[in-house]
């Protein structure tokens, strides 16, 4: 068993690319790295430093299905209490919804937490802080926040 693995890169389908990739540029503050926008295979590799992070294929329709199996969510972990604010602000001038209201810990007594919203395709995303957090009531009390939105 390889002893190196770590994750790579998230690749997500989604509906519209360019309000995508402006949506994660914006509150991910990532780069695009490669992109195409060739009608039969439009993608972009958002990333840092040149290394992708998450990939957008425009190749589906709808909304993500959460009653289906797959993914659950995906967790973006931040410094601080005020990195996280600061996505927030960003998200509401971005209109995005949110599943609970401000920044909350993942569970009760807990001093880890964030902000739990939706992506424009309806994927649900977090952005935490490991700590800063231990004075905020949770949503779900003892059960994990990120879990049940």
């Amino acid at each position: 068993m390889p002893s190196t693995l770590q994750t790579g890169h998230i690749g997500l389908n989604v509906t519209d690319l360019a309000r995508s990739t402006a949506f994660y540029r914006q509150v991910l503050g990532l780069d695009v790295v490669a992109e195409s926008h060739d009608a039969e295979r439009p993608f972009a590799f958002l990333g840092r430093d040149g290394a992708p992070v998450l990939t957008l294929w425009q190749q589906s329709a709808g909304a993500h299905a959460t009653g289906r199996p797959g993914l659950h969510h995906l967790s973006f972990r931040a410094d601080s209490v005020e990195d996280v604010r600061a996505a927030e602000a960003v998200l509401k001038e971005l209109g995005a919804v949110f599943a609970h209201d401000g920044l909350v810990p993942h569970a009760e007594g807990a001093s880890s937490g964030g902000i739990f919203f939706f992506d424009p395709d309806g994927i649900r995303l977090e952005i935490f802080t490991p700590k800063g957090l231990e004075q905020a009531e949770a949503p779900g009390g003892a059960a994990p926040t990120c879990g049940f939105f």
